[in-house]
């Protein structure tokens, strides 16, 4: 790869795993260093955090990211095969909000958040063809000068965060997006839930499973990331899904909120992957809307090795 700066993620992404990434590199398994597990699947990509610390660590034959997120999975696609008419996108649309007064960066937010949620039901995800780098740049843009980073839809798959009140978000990181995309070349970008992933998977894989995240409190529920919810019977049939791959023989590492900051005696994750590793490791709440609540948690990481 060239270039003098690593490649890092594009998207603020409520939930991203930059903050677990030591105690992620400490547990990871001894033949990603061998060479014997050749091939990475991520089926929750998110922001990446995690895909961009392995891809420039060690070498994959194939990678396979993939998320439920429609307009996530678009923009992924768009950085990988066109990043140049993207940044030239995202440069005009940079222009236009620095040109404004705070009011009118109110005004174009919600009125490009407007645009890009009423083109939304006759979008052809499929077959984006030239319309996906304006809405590539649309996803960019939203998530820069949205509030606190977050990419939330409602039932609808629409996009409902607020403006964000920053006065200078970096809307177009050139370099940062054309080291991302020299990075993707030859990786597979697909749409789609877990368990499109499965034909995929076999004992020369490593798979790390970043799923939404069970709520610790009532009022903590961030895991709209995609119209679909993502509740306690997802997460049983996510345990499944790491069984049967645990029996062809891939190396899991999976990621999930710890319901035991709330409540000590919630041993719901501890009875859904008992067969495997369960660590409780220090992380930071960070998307609680009152900044008063955020601070030093737990998070799970389980493994199968």
């Amino acid at each position: 790869m060239t270039g003098t700066e690593p490649a890092r993620p594009f998207l603020k992404w409520a939930g991203g795993k930059g903050q677990l990434l030591d105690a992620i590199s400490a547990r990871l398994p001894e033949e990603l260093t061998d060479g014997t597990l050749s091939r990475y699947v991520e089926p929750f990509v998110g922001g990446g955090a995690v895909y961009f610390f392995l891809a420039q660590r060690f070498q994959f034959q194939e990678i396979l990211l993939q998320d439920a997120n429609e307009e996530l999975v678009l923009t992924w696609q768009t950085v990988r095969d066109t990043v140049e008419p993207l940044i030239k996108a995202l440069r005009m649309l940079s222009y236009k909000y620095g040109a404004e007064s705070p009011q009118g960066q109110e005004r174009l937010f919600y009125a490009l958040r407007d645009a890009f949620n009423n083109d939304r039901p006759a979008y052809d995800f499929q077959h984006p063809a030239d319309q996906g780098v304006e809405r590539a740049a649309q996803t960019i843009f939203l998530n820069r000068t949205c509030f606190n980073g977050l990419f939330r839809v409602n039932a609808k798959a629409l996009f409902n965060v607020p403006f964000g009140k920053y006065k200078s978000p970096r809307i177009c990181d050139a370099d940062n997006l054309r080291q991302v995309s020299r990075l993707l070349q030859g990786v597979r970008i697909e749409q789609g839930d877990f368990g499109c992933a499965t034909g995929f998977i076999d004992e020369k894989c490593f798979v790390y499973l970043d799923p939404p995240y069970r709520p610790i409190s009532r009022t903590a529920s961030f895991n709209s990331y995609a119209a679909g919810a993502f509740g306690d019977e997802e997460q049983r049939r996510l345990a499944a899904f790491c069984r049967e791959m645990d029996a062809r023989g891939a190396k899991l590492l999976l990621s999930n909120s710890d319901p035991r900051n709330v409540d000590p005696d919630d041993d719901f994750f501890d009875r859904l992957y008992e067969s495997l590793t369960i660590e409780r490791v220090p992380a930071t709440r960070s998307i609680n809307s009152d900044a008063g609540k955020r601070g030093a948690i737990n998070e799970l990481l389980v493994r199968n090795y």
